[in-house]
């Protein structure tokens, strides 16, 4: 099968595996295709990292919308709502695949670390075994930092998009100058709220370098 039309078929499956929500027949299939936990894992902190750094990228894109209140001197108010709950409903889409994609990872590093500490006992071989706990604890501790790291990231998330939709919902039913007043009022405290958010998104982005790093470095 051509190698592209294979990725293409796998993908599938494993979407169709994962709906189901059958995740042993899920390992069990990806296994057939040479796919083992290592690798599931390795490619969803990929793309837990990617939602990260794209999340970053809508806020601080949000953040600019809202910013450009502070020089409205007039215009059409439906429109200005308009745009900012798109950058809203932009974030909250994106919020959801944070968190999406950290709880893929957690749960596929807790069945890989479960897996690694069985199989510890069919080793014959006492010096390969112990080789091979002592790469399980430093992986798993560099994993609960990981995450660590990535949860902190997420509950900043919450306190913003509250922000915005308050905003947002405050305009869509006073679409005034003094509506437009509040949200200017409000522009620094959100200004503070992503930049810490954004902060802790790129040591969570960081510490998912670092996991992958050490993670290939043991494979």
């Amino acid at each position: 099968m051509h190698t592209s039309r294979k990725s293409t078929y796998i993908i599938l499956i494993a979407l169709t595996l994962a709906l189901s929500g059958c995740q042993s027949t899920y390992y069990k299939t990806m296994e057939g295709f040479g796919y083992h936990k290592r690798d599931i894992l390795v490619s969803d902190v990929e793309k837990a990292r990617e939602s990260q750094e794209e999340a970053s990228e809508q806020f601080k894109s949000a953040l600019e919308k809202f910013s450009a209140l502070t020089g409205f001197h007039g215009g059409d108010l439906q429109e200005v709502y308009e745009n900012l709950n798109d950058e809203f409903e932009h974030s909250e889409a994106a919020a959801k695949e944070v968190t999406k994609r950290i709880d893929n990872v957690e749960e596929v590093g807790n069945d890989l670390f479960s897996e690694w500490k069985d199989e510890l006992s069919k080793y014959t071989n006492t010096k390969l075994r112990n080789d091979s706990r002592v790469k399980l604890s430093k992986t798993k501790s560099k994993f609960k930092r990981l995450l660590s790291a990535m949860r902190r990231a997420e509950k900043k998330i919450d306190p913003v998009l509250n922000a915005f939709r308050d905003q947002v919902l405050y305009l869509k039913h006073n679409l005034n100058a003094q509506a437009i007043a509040s949200l200017q009022s409000e522009i620094s405290t959100l200004e503070t709220d992503i930049g810490r958010l954004i902060a802790d998104m790129q040591k969570s982005i960081n510490e998912a370098d670092a996991f992958l790093k050490e993670l290939k470095k043991n494979s």
